[in-house]
């Protein structure tokens, strides 16, 4: 780890922590945001997992949400908020996402990624993740996704 990966800390949310997310999706989304009943939604949906980030337990700046699905696993979202963008957050979340599907079993991950959104692209890249696919108008403005899968 560098020592900006130092600074923060991973914990798993738990339901009481589902206006903490909601709160972090909608700044790290804005408009794109999934919305508040979808993210409350994600809570208990099966199989799926959400990490916080942050400087301090409890106070999180970051998110990951994923899912188990035994032999694979998938990245639902990942959010950083605006202001710690660029300082390691979003990879150390990455980092425990991977590491948990890793322990579990899971021998596969994938996610899918805007195809506009480069610094997200460069992040996974540089997790090993490779181009797989595409899904055309995948998003609700008509975006385009880049699959991306990474054997672990």
């Amino acid at each position: 780890m560098t020592g900006t990966e130092n600074r923060w800390r991973i914990w798993t949310a738990g339901r009481a922590d589902a206006d903490a997310l909601v709160r972090l999706e909608a700044l790290a989304f804005g408009a794109k945001s999934w919305g508040e009943d979808s993210v409350r939604a994600s809570f208990v949906a099966s199989r799926v997992t959400i990490f916080f980030g942050g400087e301090t337990k409890g106070n999180p700046a970051g998110f990951v949400m994923w899912r188990d699905l035994g032999e694979e696993a998938e990245i639902l979202t990942l959010g950083v908020e605006g202001s710690v963008r660029g300082g390691g957050l979003g990879a150390c979340l990455l980092r425990a996402a991977l590491d948990a599907a890793r322990s579990g079993g899971a021998q596969r991950f994938f996610l899918e990624v805007n195809a506009t959104n480069e610094a997200g692209r460069r992040l996974y890249e540089s997790a090993g993740f490779r181009e797989v696919g595409a899904r055309k108008r995948y998003y609700a403005d008509g975006g385009d996704a880049i699959v991306m899968a990474l054997s672990l």
